[in-house]
């Protein structure tokens, strides 16, 4: 009898234990694949599905929130400026957070291709790292033309980030320790640096002891 409720005792510790630091196994399941440039194996653990959405909706906040910081330029620009820049944010994400452009990322260890460049881009104009100047310019210039006026933006800015992103991946760092911890029981973070970037990921419990990526915090 009193085996049987040894056994029943550790079954349960077990169940708890494994119950608990599963999360903790993907995340090094994610680091392990990271360090081995196994793209196929890292985008096993993100849910593209929910990771798309909510990287949209970080960057067209962020937009939001920029282009608040300059009334002229929303003056300007109108409906149409925010539109036009919301559907670049909304085609660089589905075009660059796809299992096939991770694998390929992780794979050639972080070369940017041209989906990425664009999401880059995206970020910047998302976060105030435009020229307003030249876009208040261009609008006049463009007699109001939105499209053409984003259009040439875009091409300057993926310039610039094209810049950036490939000094970030020849000399950024990863951190050696990221932090792991809990933000509910079915939520679960990972935060560090990742080539010089500050990221956070979030992960959401599939099942008992399933974890999945569905965001990506960005700086």
């Amino acid at each position: 009898m009193k085996s049987l409720k040894f056994i029943l005792i550790t079954l349960i510790v077990v169940a708890i234990a494994v119950f608990a630091g599963s999360p903790y196994y993907t995340a090094y399941q994610l680091k392990q694949a990271y360090d081995a440039n196994d793209g196929t194996a890292l985008a096993s653990h993100i849910n593209f599905d929910q990771l798309q959405p909510n990287i949209k909706n970080q960057l067209t906040s962020k937009f939001s929130n920029t282009l608040q910081q300059y009334p002229l330029v929303a003056q300007l620009g109108g409906d149409a400026l925010n539109q036009a820049a919301n559907e670049f944010i909304s085609s660089a994400v589905s075009n660059a957070v796809t299992a096939d452009n991770v694998t390929r990322l992780i794979d050639t260890q972080g070369q940017a291709n041209q989906a990425t460049k664009e999401l880059a881009a995206a970020w910047a104009i998302a976060s105030n790292k435009v020229n307003l100047r030249e876009l208040v310019q261009d609008i006049i210039v463009q007699r109001g033309d939105i499209q053409a006026v984003i259009q040439n933006q875009m091409q300057q800015v993926i310039k610039q980030q094209s810049g950036e992103l490939q000094q970030h991946v020849e000399s950024g760092e990863d951190s050696s320790k990221p932090k792991l911890s809990y933000c509910g029981i079915n939520c679960f973070t990972i935060s560090g640096q990742v080539k010089g970037y500050p990221l956070t990921l979030e992960m959401t419990r599939e099942g008992l002891i399933g974890w999945k990526v569905v965001n990506v915090v960005l700086p």
